[in-house]
């Protein structure tokens, strides 16, 4: 149930960020909000699953597909709002969407749970949507600290690179591990 609320947020996420057109204003504020509960969520429905032992198959395929749906909306919005370069939405974009076709396309053999890695990938890649959504720079700027500005770009900047980091790693490293694990067979 959890999962499902969190692919439904989505659209309303999504019409918030985009009705605001980059101003940092209320909807704005709202959005980056309900992204974040959003997102949160995704631990508080895994660690349900695992103390009331209700891990399936389904919620293993569902979870990482509403992380996806929240995650490639934001950055497509971002995008579209010219607040993230288009490559980095591609990029984050091609990978998350070829290890989910992947994943299904060996699930009548093997489920593929997500790695250490691609927890730590979703968890970077979270944060730094979430401090890009939030229009700290207007704020600063609003409140008269526009000299905190640039360190507040360059920390979305460092963040979004560690994120852009760990999607290829972890992308190349669930390449990897399934060829390992090919050869084995």
């Amino acid at each position: 149930m959890i999962t499902v609320v969190r692919i439904l947020f989505a659209p309303v996420f999504l019409w918030l960020l985009l009705a605001d057109d980059g101003r940092g204003g209320t909807l704005r504020w709202i959005a980056a909000a309900l992204f974040i509960v959003g997102i949160a969520t995704d631990g508080v429905d895994g660690l349900l699953a695992r103390r009331r032992n209700l891990v399936t198959n389904v919620g293993i395929m569902l979870d990482p597909i509403a992380d996806k749906v929240l995650i490639g909306g934001a950055l497509v919005a971002l995008s579209l709002l010219g607040e993230l370069p288009w490559w980095v939405t591609a990029l984050i974009l091609v990978r998350e969407i070829g290890i989910t076709v992947f994943r299904f396309s060996v699930l009548r053999d093997r489920v593929i749970p997500a790695s250490r890695g691609g927890k730590l990938k979703t968890v970077i890649q979270s944060v730094a949507i979430s401090y890009l959504l939030t229009p700290l720079p207007a704020l600063a700027d609003s409140l008269g600290f526009d000299a905190a500005v640039p360190w507040i770009v360059g920390t979305g900047v460092v963040l979004i690179v560690l994120a852009v980091i760990l999607t290829v790693v972890t992308g190349l490293d669930y390449l990897w591990q399934a060829r390992q694990q090919n050869r084995r067979r």
